[in-house]
This record gives C-alpha cells, sequence and structure tokens, in this order.
C-alpha cells in the first residue's frame, strides 16, 4: 500500500502533509503536490493533515491512475519537505470539479 495526491490538491497545494512526512517523498509541481509511490512508507500519518482531503491510500477504488500520475511527476518534479503557504485562491478552488483536466500544470515547483 501507498498513499497518493489526487486532483483536490490541484490549485490548493496545502502544504501541511509535507512537514509530517517522515521520509521526505512529497515532490512539488507548479500548482500541486504528489508523493513518490516507491519512497512512501505507508505510515498514513500525511493523510489527516490535508485539509484538502486530497491524499489518498492507493488500495480505494480506481487509484491506479493516480499511483502512476503521482509516480510520473515525483521522478521529474523536486522534493518539498517544508510547510508552505497555500496557492492564491485556494478556498474557492478546494473542491471543484475536474481540476485535473481544467488546472493541472505538469511544470516543476520551486521545492525546497
Amino acid at each position: 500500500m501507498t498513499y497518493v495526491v489526487t486532483d483536490n490538491c490541484i490549485m490548493c497545494k496545502y502544504t501541511d502533509c509535507v512537514e509530517v512526512c517522515p521520509v521526505d517523498c512529497f515532490y512539488e509541481g507548479e500548482n500541486t503536490l504528489v508523493i513518490h509511490p516507491d519512497e512512501c512508507i505507508d505510515c498514513g500519518v500525511c493523510e489527516p493533515e490535508c485539509p484538502a482531503d486530497a491524499i489518498r491510500p492507493d488500495t480505494e477504488p480506481d487509484m491506479e491512475t493516480w499511483v502512476e500520475f503521482n509516480r510520473k511527476y515525483a521522478e521529474v518534479w523536486p522534493v518539498i519537505t517544508r510547510k508552505k503557504e497555500p496557492m492564491p485562491g485556494y478556498e474557492e478552488m478546494d473542491g471543484q470539479a475536474d481540476k485535473l483536466a481544467k488546472y493541472f500544470s505538469p511544470n516543476p515547483g520551486e521545492g525546497d
């Protein structure tokens, strides 16, 4: 089992989760985060820290696509280990539908 970031993180990018991760397996894109599924130790401490409820275990239905999405971008984006401010307008973006299709950017973030 591993945990993955899903589309509700897009355009919110809360980073509460990265501070509690004991193995630093979060990676930062321009407008979202991902978890490297091969580095995640399945401890689960990140999941309750996410205000957007965007972190899910891969054992939930239909998570295979998100596992591959997280792996793909974790291999090219910089690691992030410190909390930052969420994205501007995050309150309005939290919970919007179809965020992957509408807003996702494949560009890397700044990392640490």
